[in-house]
């Protein structure tokens, strides 16, 4: 038998490489395609793939019946993901993943910054120093991006993994909101997510369609349904993670932002990214501040 210690950091260890991979399959995804039927067929795989599961697990009726209220409130958190899934597919078509992920990995930047503006948390000593860390990593990228004829200030794909980024860290800040104030069931809430999504980017490619026209063919790819299902995956093992007793946040959240090495290593190997040493500094820079917001909770 596992320790239960010891269960709970192989799930988030598991749910990183997952969303790791995650984000290299989803860099191979866009690679020549349009990115809204794409995404749109990718969320519809994860989705289908974890309405199966639920299915299996006859968890379903459950889920029904819920009130108006929770819909509205569910509503919310699918049309913020859904804007940053949105920016982040776009700024991969742009961007290599050696640059987009480090900048994804420092959400807890965003969310620190969400929480003193919303719930008025004053940063510790050691969470300041960790955001000034994160936005000398953010330096770092720049120079290395200016390298490569990409500008922090000007090149639109910067821009949009920013977008992405508060997008994704207004959600987290939603989600606390959510779960801990209004008390819904995590389960639930994930479910019709699921479900919401497929809706809300099946609405918006057909909403481009009707505006742009057809538009080019999409290029099938196995990565496609791979993507949403190891989405979902490192979300359930994520949360699943958090279901011990003995779990630590504080070290949960650290170890799933590991998840960077992964699509930092993966996919720079795989896309023949340039500059790695200098990214690899200002990543290492990033995840060290990371750590000083995480730990000094």
């Amino acid at each position: 038998m596992i320790p239960e210690m010891e269960m709970w950091m192989l799930l988030i260890l598991g749910s990183a490489v997952a969303l790791g991979l995650y984000d290299v399959s989803k860099k191979h995804v866009v690679a020549g395609n349009p990115v809204m039927p794409v995404l749109f067929v990718t969320t519809l795989c994860g989705s289908g793939f974890y309405l199966l599961i639920s299915w299996l697990s006859g968890a379903i009726p459950a889920y029904l019946g819920l009130s108006t209220r929770f819909h509205l409130l569910v509503i919310g958190k699918t049309f913020l993901v859904a804007g940053s899934w949105v920016a982040i597919y776009c700024a991969l078509r742009e961007l290599p993943i050696s640059i987009v992920s480090p900048i994804r990995a420092s959400s807890p930047f965003w969310v620190c910054i969400g929480g003193v503006l919303l719930y008025h948390e004053i940063p510790a000593p050691l969470q300041a120093a960790g955001m000034v860390l994160i936005l000398i990593g953010y330096y770092l990228f720049s120079v290395a991006g200016n390298l490569e004829g990409i500008s922090f200030r000007r090149h639109r794909g910067i821009h949009l993994v920013f977008i992405g980024t508060l997008l994704g860290a207004c959600s987290g800040l939603y989600d606390k909101y959510l779960l801990g104030r209004m008390q819904l069931s995590k389960d639930a809430m994930q479910f019709w997510f699921s479900l919401d999504m497929v809706i809300l980017l099946g609405l918006a490619w057909l909403a481009v369609r009707l505006v742009r026209g057809k538009g080019p063919a999409v290029r099938w790819r196995w990565s496609i349904p791979v993507t949403g299902i190891l989405l979902i995956v490192a979300d359930w093992l994520y949360f699943y993670s958090l279901s011990f007793p003995d779990s630590r946040i504080s070290l949960i959240s650290l170890l799933r932002r590991c998840s960077v090495i992964v699509s930092f290593t993966a996919g720079s190997i795989f896309f023949h990214d340039v500059n790695l040493k200098r990214k690899a500094v200002a990543l290492g820079v990033i995840l060290l501040g990371v750590m000083l917001l995480i730990f000094a909770r």
